[in-house]
C-alpha cells in the first residue's frame, strides 16, 4: 500500500466521515464505469429522459434491453469495496453513504440508510399516477407479456441497459402501470436530462455540511450532480479524500488522492483503522 493509503487510515480513524460513491465501486462486481477504466461511455450512449418519454419507439427498445440488463444487475454481488464500506460504517467511522450508483449493491453489501442520490433499479416508477412498484414484479410481467424474448446480453452499462441487437427488441411489447393501467413505467432512476429531486439533494448537502471529512469512492467527478458536494465541502474547509483509478474533476479540491482498485485499497483501510483501535 501506498503511503497516502496510510495517510488516509489516520483521517478515517478520526471518525464522521461521509462516502460519496460512484460507478468506480461497483465495477469489481462486473457492472462497467462510464468514464472510468472500463468506459461505457465510449460505445453506449445512456437513455435520456426526453428520448424516454418523447419516443415511443425509443421507450420500447430501451425496455427490451433494460428487461434483459435487469436480470444480470439482478445478479451482481457486492464486492469487497462495498462490503468494507458496510464495516467502516458498522465500526462508526462512516456517519453517511450518498451513493451515485442505482445498482443496491451498498445495500447488499450490509451498509445501512444508504441515500441513492441517482434512485434505484429495484422500483420502477408510473409518471402517471406516482404508484411504486417492484422491478421484480414489472421483471415477472414483461416475461408473460413476451414469452418469445430470448435475447441474450452482450454487454451491460451502469444504468442497467444491456446492449441488443435491432432483430432482438423488434416485436417487444411493453406493460402499462399496475394501478392506473394508462400511466407510462420508468424505472426509479434519474435518468440524463433529468433532475435530481430537489429533498435528495438537501439530504445529500446536510450530511456533508456535517461531515468531519468528504471521502469520494470510485467517481470521476465528471458531472455536477456529484462534483456540487465536494465544491460544496471544499467551500466549507471540510477536508476531501478521494480514491479512484484515474484522475478525477474533483482532483484539484482533494487534500489527499489515492489512485489504486477500491477492491484493493478499502479492505486495507478496513484493517489499518482497526490495528489503530485496537493499538
Amino acid at each position: 500500500m501506498t503511503e497516502n493509503t496510510d495517510t488516509l487510515a489516520r483521517l478515517l480513524a478520526a471518525g464522521d466521515v461521509v462516502v460519496l460513491s460512484g460507478a468506480g465501486i461497483s465495477t469489481e462486481s462486473g457492472i462497467p464505469d462510464y468514464r472510468g477504466p472500463s468506459g461505457a461511455l465510449v460505445q453506449h450512449t445512456p437513455m435520456t429522459y426526453q428520448t424516454f418519454v418523447g419516443d415511443p419507439a425509443a421507450r420500447r427498445r430501451y425496455w427490451a434491453r433494460s428487461h434483459v440488463g435487469w436480470r444480470a444487475m439482478a445478479r451482481a454481488t457486492p464486492n469487497q469495496g462495498h462490503h468494507a464500506v458496510a464495516r467502516l460504517q458498522r465500526d462508526g467511522l462512516v456517519a453517511g453513504i450518498v451513493t451515485q450508483n442505482v445498482d443496491g449493491l451498498h445495500q447488499a453489501g450490509g451498509a445501512r440508510e444508504v441515500v441513492e442520490l441517482h434512485g434505484s433499479l429495484g422500483q420502477v416508477v408510473c409518471l402517471g399516477c406516482g404508484d411504486l412498484s417492484p422491478r421484480d414484479e414489472l421483471d415477472r410481467r414483461l416475461r408473460e407479456a413476451n414469452p418469445w424474448f430470448d435475447a441474450r446480453v452482450t454487454a451491460i452499462n451502469p444504468d442497467g441497459d444491456a446492449d441488443l441487437r435491432d432483430e432482438e427488441v423488434d416485436g417487444f411489447r411493453t406493460v402499462g402501470c399496475r394501478s392506473c393501467d394508462e400511466g407510462m413505467l420508468k424505472p426509479d432512476v434519474v435518468f440524463f436530462g433529468e433532475t435530481v429531486p430537489a429533498d435528495r439533494v438537501r439530504e445529500c448537502f446536510a450530511l456533508v455540511e456535517s461531515a468531519r471529512l468528504l471521502l469520494v469512492l470510485g467517481s470521476s467527478l465528471t458531472v455536477m450532480s456529484g462534483r456540487r458536494f465536494v465544491l460544496r465541502a471544499a467551500k466549507l474547509g471540510i477536508p476531501v479524500a478521494i480514491v479512484n483509478q484515474g484522475p478525477t474533476r474533483g482532483d484539484g479540491y482533494a487534500a489527499l488522492t489515492v489512485d489504486a482498485p477500491l477492491g484493493v485499497v478499502l479492505p486495507e483501510l478496513v484493517r489499518l483503522t482497526g490495528t489503530r483501535a485496537v493499538s
